[in-house]
């Protein structure tokens, strides 16, 4: 695949920011965008909360409305009683009283022990931590429908099988729950097996796709460069007790009548003119004193073109919340907390990376993406 992108994989010479990245996580990420990828994500954490007291307990934990149909996936946030984001994830409807909560296995623990804490007292309602139970694999892609249509008799259509829904297929051989939803960005599924078929849904999958290019694809596409050209938030990054849903470009166009923890917070959030706005930002010369182009790696301070350091209303600088490269639309990706005053489309500022400044243009207030702004090829 190096070949076949050329130039487009870009190469890094300085030792630091290479030591932990390839081009080959480029031209993964290239393959995915013009063909089909398939990604192991069975680091997922899957909570399974039940019971006749799940939906009334889902509801007082999340912020998107959850009685939704059955087969249906949200994807929703979860506060502390501040305000501040606890969680980000998604949430399957399995059954009348039943729901499946699908997180990040750096949070997934944390994100049970939340569930548990808020358990009501009764016992009407349930969780089990089935992570060891499930593997996750991811397919996405414009031939993600073709690939998976090879396999299966069920009917994954756009009009059969919608975005943000859930159902139970057979692919190949393989029992899955298949939930239609992205995080990078392209048409595709997340496919869900018993452990012990996983191998079997990984060799199903592979050998369908030899003939449409499929390439198997890391994390570095999956949690950096995939999500970054979607601007595409992640939990630990952007998502922080410190910030809330306005500042991060999340606040949904309105508010659920149920209570959940963190709502009081939450409308006074939504009332306020938010001190700072989310957003991406494009480097614009990575060229170094020493003449090495430099890529910035996430956490380094966000300046005035002048340098000067960036402070919002309530006293916190701005920083590099999550940087990478952008393949598809040919820049390197910052994402950062700006107050409103710069978070404007073609504002220029500066980032500061081993004691060296490097000039930078917001690109994106928000959460409208780069690639793919009306989101036809995720919905397709």
């Amino acid at each position: 695949m190096l070949d076949e992108y050329g130039d487009r994989v870009q190469r890094r010479d300085a030792e630091w920011e290479s030591r932990w990245w390839s081009p080959i996580i480029n031209a993964e990420h290239l393959a995915l965008r013009d063909r089909v990828g398939m990604i192991d994500l069975s680091a997922f954490a899957v909570l399974d909360v039940s019971g006749p007291g799940a939906l009334d307990f889902m509801q007082r934990i999340a912020v998107a409305q959850m009685d939704v149909p059955v087969g249906k996936v949200v994807y929703t946030s979860w506060l502390n009683g501040a305000g501040g984001i606890k969680a980000d994830l998604t949430i399957m409807r399995l059954a009348p009283d039943e729901f499946r909560v699908v997180t990040g296995g750096f949070t997934g623990q944390m994100d049970r022990k939340w569930l548990v804490d808020h358990l009501p007292a009764d016992g009407a309602v349930q969780v089990r931590d089935q992570s060891s139970a499930w593997c996750t694999l991811g397919v996405w892609g414009p031939r993600a429908r073709d690939l998976l249509e090879s396999i299966t008799q069920d009917d994954v259509s756009h009009e059969g099988f919608p975005f943000a829904t859930c159902r139970w297929i057979s692919v190949g051989p393989v029992r899955v729950l298949a939930s239609r939803i992205s995080y990078v960005g392209e048409l595709g599924w997340e496919l869900y097996a018993p452990m012990e078929q996983g191998l079997r849904l990984w060799d199903t999958v592979a050998e369908a796709g030899q003939g449409m290019g499929v390439a198997p694809v890391g994390i570095g596409v999956y949690l950096t460069s995939g999500r970054l050209e979607k601007s595409y938030r992640a939990h630990g990054s952007e998502l922080e007790l410190e910030y809330d849903l306005v500042e991060a470009g999340m606040a949904r166009p309105s508010v659920k009548p149920q209570d959940f923890v963190g709502k009081e917070a939450y409308l006074r959030q939504r009332a306020a003119p938010p001190a700072a706005l989310l957003s991406t930002l494009t480097v614009d010369d990575h060229s170094s004193a020493s003449g090495l182009k430099r890529y910035m790696l996430g956490r380094e301070p966000i300046l005035t073109a002048d340098g000067e350091p960036i402070v919002d209303a309530k006293g916190r600088r701005s920083y590099v919340t999550s940087a990478g490269a952008g393949p598809s639309v040919g820049r390197y990706l910052l994402m950062a907390y700006l107050p409103p005053e710069f978070a404007e489309v073609g504002t220029r500022l500066s980032v500061e990376y081993f004691g060296e400044q490097y000039p930078v243009t917001v690109a994106v207030v928000g959460s409208t993406p780069l690639f793919d702004p009306a989101n036809e090829r995720i919905k397709g």
